[in-house]
């Protein structure tokens, strides 16, 4: 097992038939979302990783995108959840939106990990961010 795969394993990730995977990583977004006043007043900058347990088997196979789920589409469900009009107070709150709309766009996902990172949190100390992350199951 590669370094790499064993660190996704250990991050909490649920895996598909066979271990089976996609991942996305640091999808940078703007989105106004927070308690304060001036979280809820002015976009303020967000990174999203999302974890998709897929049986891959078929699309390795046929090379389709037909055969697979469209990572393109899932991302840009989740970019319109973090920039939309649609704003929450909690990033439990839209961890679990996000996670919602991932399981319902493709039923070959199975499990979803969402890691939501605020990465200028309005804390009074030094702190690169601050997040969640949760996993579900269809």
């Amino acid at each position: 097992m590669s370094a790499a795969v064993g660190r996704e394993r250990r991050e909490g990730s649920e895996e598909g038939a066979g271990g089976d995977l996609i991942l996305l990583r640091g999808l940078r977004l703007l989105g106004t979302h927070g308690v304060l006043p001036e979280e809820k007043g002015s976009p303020q900058p967000f990174e999203l990783d999302l974890d998709l347990a897929v049986d891959l088997a078929s699309a390795g196979k046929s090379d389709r995108l037909a055969d697979t789920v469209d990572y393109g589409a899932v991302a840009d469900r989740a970019a319109g959840m973090v920039s939309g009009d649609t704003s929450y107070e909690l990033l439990e709150a839209l961890a679990e939106a996000i996670a919602a709309a991932t399981l319902a766009a493709d039923p070959r996902i199975t499990t979803v990990v969402v890691g939501l990172r605020k990465l200028r949190p309005p804390l009074p100390m030094d702190i690169a961010t601050v997040g969640v992350r949760i996993t579900r199951r269809a």
